[in-house]
């Protein structure tokens, strides 16, 4: 099975610029990041206007209006419109898989081509109202008559217009990656300092490899 696999290369890669939430990128939606990012491989690669394969995409945070993400974003940017968008999701692993399904796809000679992306946003979190709310005004659209009305509008009580925030727990645990993480380091017994000390680490030698230049052909101004 493996002679019978082609090889697959990464030719090369672009995203927007990493930004604190509710600042520059308020305004901005999962759609206009994730075409900004298509549109940076595009303009690095000269790919306007050429038909790819395929777009593999996705987010997590997403409003009921992302449905079709990927393939909205294909509309947004400048590949040609013929280029299929899909629209996956795996939590934090949502890019990385997108990037392994294309893979996959060119290995077994399915496609030629593809762009992998994700995006993901919690300056446009999705904020809805309960359940109980939700299902009232669904039974409000479908009654015809004024007792209809009248019946799915009984019991209301501006308790149910309490907006609900979205949630990173897991619905088993009701914990957070970042709560797990913290159980986790609690039984590894790995001390903060060293959590400390490598965060800061990190963003110092990230600090470092913007002003040498190490991400110029990696990053794509945009904001």
């Amino acid at each position: 099975m493996s002679e019978s696999l082609r090889k697959v290369a990464i030719v090369g890669g672009s995203r927007i610029p990493f930004c604190r939430s509710n600042t520059l990128y308020a305004d901005k939606s999962n759609l206009d990041m994730l075409s900004a990012a298509i549109d940076g491989v595009v303009d690095r690669f000269k790919l306007a206007g050429e038909q790819l394969d395929e777009v593999m995409a996705g987010a997590v945070m997403t409003h009921s209006r992302d449905f079709n993400l990927a393939r909205e974003a294909v509309l947004s940017s400048k590949l040609s419109q013929l280029t299929p968008g899909i629209t996956m999701q795996q939590a934090c692993g949502t890019s990385l898989q997108a990037a392994l399904s294309i893979g996959a796809k060119i290995a077994t000679g399915q496609i030629e081509s593809g762009i992998a992306a994700g995006t993901d946003t919690t300056s446009d979190a999705p904020i809805v109202f309960s359940d109980k709310f939700s299902h009232r005004m669904i039974n409000l659209s479908q009654a015809r008559t004024m007792k209809q009305r009248l019946a799915a509008l009984k019991g209301f009580g501006p308790g149910e217009l309490k907006p609900v925030s979205p949630t990173n727990g897991e619905m088993r645990t009701r914990l957070s990656m970042g709560q797990h993480c913290e159980r986790m380091a609690q039984e590894w017994h790995i001390k903060r300092e060293d959590q400390d000390q490598l965060a800061f680490e990190s963003h110092q030698k990230a600090a470092a490899a913007y002003e040498d230049g190490f991400f110029d052909p990696l990053v794509t101004p945009w904001g």
